[in-house]
């Protein structure tokens, strides 16, 4: 159906450190990440607290992300240690320092802390006559300097190197895994569960499951126009990237064409829906925050969450009258939340932007809209901004509910100790 010599054929890496937050912390202890057994748990007092990553090892006996405390065993080899964010952000960024020596800035896309994409199609030759004797020098030189092991993916574009890194590159002796346009039939098709796959989550699983797609091939060889009609765009997106296409370019989050005001954030685990809704809730703040502090509004509101198995939901919205206020901005958000995300899903990423800004003077007045609560409420939200700058965000306290209509109830505290 595709004609595969049409498309660009790039060189495209997944570059995945193996048990990240497990492995730096065998390394502050002087341990072998690839022997030792160890647990990373994000509290260690509560017995009921998720393990946020497990060694090699640990997870022979079961034990994986997601795991609780109670459930490791109780034995002396086996070691169970609190996060410890900053050193994973040192060492993720020694590594993406010694990935810069070979790519510019453009080339290279951050995934999440522990994962990242470097398009070497330009570069690669320089330093080694193959891709594959490339990769075995990147991870050499990742292993010599921060003594972390990396599984990578090569592909044609960044679909297929992501999923060649997931499902061939981890079990490989050499920990690299090539996917070219021609594997496709052979290495591609096979997959299933369908929720196995990136970007696929397990309620789309159910509804391609209906209609007897179970593998990847299936769903390749599906009428597309039947996805389209079913699905919509989604299911368009589904049917290319079953049949291994996906024309998205690292070097594209580099090109901004509106200027917006945005605030993502790599979640430190697996985060259930409610629980991504919380963080969402802070960076809504932050964004209305600067964008108050612009005396502007702003009309369109685009937000993601992220899967953590790849994929996840994207939205955007305009809005009919143009605002600056966290609440307006979160019931947008947490409607369409409620609508598209899957509550059985577990989320990684999370990014909320404002565009398409007017300035505060320039705002037409509505006859449906309460002109003096929406002014009162922007003067509060002002006066919040201005304590957090001149006392430090943790100085005012706001418990702010919101009733079924709508109707705000809430309070304002300053924290003892600070004199206005």
């Amino acid at each position: 159906m595709y004609d595969y010599n049409l498309l660009e054929d790039r060189d495209i890496l997944c570059i995945d450190q193996k048990s990240f937050f497990a492995s730096v912390a065998c390394i502050q202890k002087g341990l072998d990440p690839m022997k030792v057994k160890l647990a990373v748990v994000a509290d260690t007092k509560r017995q009921g607290s998720v393990v946020l990553a497990a060694t090699p090892e640990l997870k022979k006996l079961g034990i994986k992300t997601g795991s609780r405390l109670f459930e490791i065993p109780h034995r002396n080899d086996i070691y169970i240690i609190n996060p410890s964010m900053r050193k994973y952000l040192e060492v993720s960024l020694a590594i993406s320092k010694i990935a810069l020596r070979y790519v510019p800035p453009e080339d290279l896309h951050q995934y999440s802390i522990d994962e990242f994409f470097m398009d070497v199609t330009d570069s690669y030759y320089r330093f080694n006559s193959t891709v594959q004797s490339f990769c075995e020098r990147l991870m050499k030189e990742i292993k010599e300097e921060t003594q972390i092991h990396c599984t990578i993916g090569i592909g044609s574009n960044i679909l297929l190197s992501k999923i060649a890194m997931d499902v061939e590159a981890k079990h490989n002796p050499s920990k690299i895994a090539e996917w070219r346009y021609h594997d496709i039939p052979e290495k591609l098709w096979p997959i299933q569960p369908l929720s196995e796959f990136w970007g696929i989550s397990r309620r789309t699983e159910a509804k391609l499951n209906k209609r007897g797609i179970f593998t990847i091939g299936d769903l390749a060889r599906y009428p597309y126009r039947y996805l389209k009609k079913d699905l919509g765009v989604i299911g368009v997106d589904l049917h290319l990237h079953a049949n291994g296409i996906d024309h998205s370019k690292v070097r594209e989050k580099y090109r901004v064409t509106n200027p917006s005001i945005c605030k993502s954030q790599i979640l430190m685990r697996d985060y259930r829906l409610e629980e991504a809704k919380v963080v969402m809730r802070e960076l809504i703040e932050d964004v209305a925050s600067r964008i108050r502090d612009r005396r502007q509004l702003a009309r369109t509101i685009h937000f993601s969450f992220g899967y953590s198995n790849g994929g996840g939901v994207h939205k955007q919205y305009t809005l009919d009258d143009p605002t600056n206020l966290e609440k307006d901005i979160y019931n947008v958000i947490n409607h369409f939340a409620n609508q598209l995300c899957d509550p059985t899903e577990l989320y990684r990423t999370l990014s909320v932007s404002l565009t398409q800004f007017v300035n505060e003077s320039e705002r037409q007045l509505s006859l449906f809209i309460d002109e003096y609560e929406r002014r009162r409420n922007e003067r509060l939200a002002k006066t919040i901004d201005f304590l957090h700058q001149k006392y430090g965000k943790g100085i005012v306290s706001k418990a702010v509910s919101y009733t079924e209509a709508g109707t705000k109830h809430g309070r304002l505290g300053l924290m003892a100790g600070h004199k206005m």
